[in-house]
């Protein structure tokens, strides 16, 4: 039986690992092994990983690494890297060197020199693999690059390589080190090879799973909105990091809001920028018009009963949050980001907006104003075809021939 080994960074409530989460679903135990390794050992979908998958952290705590008890868990996980197992004297010349270009650039992210201390300082396995595949950039691929013993090696790519902060400094040219390469859009993919173009020839495009099914079954679930507001509800899904544009949602809001229609902002996610954009919430009056849900076990209710979706974006590979909204009939308003035109036709299923404040709040208004036009989005949009699972599994299987 061949053996596969997955590797992720956490398996917290994100579009990567729901991805990673369903795919681990799709696969046939009977003819594969499968294992998983979490490299923080931490993650509210822990508790949903398949039985017949094998997680190999001794430790594992299925919590969130953005809570204060997730954050604590996270920080004695990092110091036992740094100081017990010897990562801090081996690479402190790469943290320095690294940290100063950061500087240099005016784009300080601890996060991306976390991940090579994590990836040095977290367990070993001594097992050789058929397959070991990182499925997000960063700790995972660094982790399956230079610590993970397998026949072949592959590395999944989920966003704007070059705008989310990542370079080859930064990998030390860990991607040369895989076999293959899978990126989740055709733009990600162009995006990779701009800064990785000796990796062409086994670089592949292979889109997010997504079970239809079991979304539309769970949006008939209890749940959703439960405040009482009749007005235009606006929902948003994504966590609240600084990639996602909640900042330009909430000057949108402001601008709604002066209308004096009845409109409410809704969002899913929880993430490091929480306290920075609830004071900018504050700050604008809007405590009671754009509201900050967290995350949930079940999503899939508010999106079937909002009137609109907006998705806001700075970077994105391809969002499984618009094909969650696509395969529930929602009307869908997109900034105009990198994988976007994947998903979203312009004017058929839904509409693609450059992103600015006054032209966010300018389409809202457009589309409270046109609900023809949103239903004619929604149906487009949940007829659309999304991923071929069993196509896109059998790549992964392809590469064990």
């Amino acid at each position: 039986m061949k053996s596969i080994l997955f590797v992720i960074n956490t398996m917290g409530i994100g579009g990567g690992e729901k991805a990673l989460l369903e795919l681990l679903k799709q696969i046939n135990s009977e003819q594969y092994e499968i294992s998983l390794f979490v490299l923080t050992g931490q993650g509210e979908l822990l508790d949903q990983i398949p039985e017949n998958i094998e997680i190999i952290n001794r430790q594992r705590f299925p919590i969130s690494v953005l809570d204060h008890k997730g954050k604590k868990r996270l920080v004695k996980t990092v110091l036992r890297a740094l100081i017990f197992r010897g990562v801090l004297l081996k690479r402190f010349r790469y943290i320095v060197k690294n940290f100063r270009e950061m500087i240099k650039k005016g784009n300080i992210q601890s996060d991306k020199l976390l991940w090579k201390i994590l990836s040095d300082g977290a367990e070993k396995t001594e097992k050789e693999y058929d397959l070991a595949i990182a499925y997000l950039e960063g700790g995972s691929a660094y982790y399956v690059a230079s610590h993970v013993k397998a026949k072949k090696k592959a590395a999944f790519i989920h966003t704007n390589y070059r705008l989310a902060g990542y370079n080859r400094e930064l990998d030390e040219d860990c991607y040369l080190k895989f076999d293959h390469i899978f990126t989740v859009a055709e733009k990600v993919k162009e995006e990779f090879l701009a800064v990785y173009p000796e990796c062409e020839k086994y670089t592949k495009v292979f889109y997010n799973i997504i079970d239809r099914e079991k979304i539309i079954c769970r949006a008939k679930e209890r749940g959703g909105f439960s405040d009482g507001f009749t007005g235009f509800r606006i929902l948003t899904v994504g966590r609240l990091v600084p990639e996602k544009a909640h900042d330009i949602e909430i000057k949108a809001m402001q601008i709604l809001k002066e209308t004096g229609r009845p409109f409410r902002w809704y969002v899913l996610g929880e993430g490091k920028l929480r306290k920075k954009l609830e004071e900018q919430v504050e700050l604008l009056g809007l405590k009671d018009d754009f509201i900050f849900l967290g995350t949930v076990n079940n999503p899939y209710p508010y999106y079937a009963q909002c009137d609109l979706y907006v998705h806001a974006s700075y970077l994105e590979g391809k969002s499984i949050a618009i094909g969650e909204a696509q395969i529930l009939g929602c009307a869908i308003l997109a900034s105009d980001h990198s994988g976007v035109q994947e998903q979203v036709k312009d004017g058929v299923d839904g509409k693609i907006y450059k992103l600015a404040p006054e032209i966010l709040a300018q389409n809202i208004l457009e589309m409270a104003d046109h609900p023809r036009r949103r239903r004619e989005y929604g149906l487009a949009a949940s007829k659309k075809e999304q991923t071929n699972n069993v196509e896109e599994i059998k790549k992964i299987f392809d590469l064990l021939l």
